[in-house]
């Protein structure tokens, strides 16, 4: 049987740089690495049911869009092999309605907002005057469930119409519909934030939710934003949902107030900046895998 320390699985054309640059890092620190694809898969499953191969770790990014990846990540779930990001906690995580009744409870502050069962269980819904005007308008709307590059949200809604023509489209999902928040400015910059958990520790930067580029913080900066608060926030949210690897967005208000607005992102965009002018910075990347690295170390040595 031969054993490998990390499988990463993936079927995302725009992830292969950041898999290159892990496996690199991860070979440089005398790991090995196996890497599974559309090409491999099936392949991958029959060495796995004959014994053939064994993972000490095992990270899954394909298996929400196809199941042939789910069924080896089942495989290894019967093992000792280290899954990140288990399947039945990402579930729990991806549930925006349940993330913000869980967040509320937990004493995070988070946007207004009104939960609506799926159309498919209950077509007709009544949102009030009064309800309306708390939103404001525009007003967002989003599937609970349907999850990942902005896929089903409507940032500019205006009307009740809004929300019985969207929640059609993804019929047997609950829907959110949530207060605009708006960031304030320091320094010339939208004081909104992609905040990572990456295996127990957090990474802060700047994303602008117009342009969508990423900007490390300065650490000038960070005296003036109060990051051990956004750390605090972050920690209280892994508490909650017990993920190695996920990110979300904060916006500290013109009130000064921390909101946590895009609750669980458990499949970061890991495209480079150098590559891609909305990726993640090049050295935000390194420094994830470096916590990674140390995940994955730890762990062998466990085994061993």
């Amino acid at each position: 049987m031969k054993i490998f320390d990390l499988s990463i699985a993936y079927n995302w054309e725009y992830d292969i740089d950041f898999i290159s640059l892990l496996e690199k890092n991860l070979q440089e620190a005398g790991l090995s690495t196996y890497v599974i694809h559309q090409n491999n898969v099936l392949e991958v499953k029959e060495d796995l049911l004959q014994k053939k191969l064994a993972f000490n770790c095992y990270i899954d990014r394909a298996w929400d869009v196809d199941e042939r990846f789910e069924e080896i990540g089942k495989i290894l779930q019967r093992r000792k092999t280290r899954i990140f990001n288990p399947y039945k906690q990402v579930l729990h995580a991806i549930d925006k309605a349940s993330m913000h009744l869980e967040f509320i409870s937990a004493g995070l502050n988070v946007p207004y907002s009104i939960i609506i069962p799926p159309y498919s269980q209950k077509e007709d819904v009544k949102l009030s005057l009064e309800d309306l005007a708390i939103l404001g308008r525009p007003f967002i709307i989003k599937p609970c469930n349907t999850t990942g590059g902005g896929i089903g949200v409507v940032t500019g809604a205006e009307s009740l119409k809004d929300v019985l023509d969207e929640r059609i489209a993804y019929n047997n999902d609950k829907y959110l519909i949530q207060e605009k928040v708006y960031p304030g400015m320091i320094d010339g910059k939208r004081t909104w934030f992609r905040c990572f958990w990456v295996f127990g520790k957090v990474i802060v930067v700047f994303w602008d939710d117009q342009t969508h580029v990423y900007e490390v913080i300065s650490e000038d900066l960070k005296s003036k934003i109060n990051i051990k608060k956004l750390n605090h926030i972050i920690k209280t949210i892994f508490g909650i949902i017990k993920l190695d690897f996920f990110s979300t967005e904060v916006v500290l208000t013109n009130e000064n107030k921390f909101v946590v607005i895009d609750y669980v992102n458990d499949q970061c965009d890991m495209r480079l900046k150098s590559k891609h002018p909305d990726g993640v910075p090049d050295e935000i990347v390194n420094q994830i895998i470096s916590y990674l690295i140390k995940a994955i170390i730890k762990i062998k040595n466990e085994l061993s």
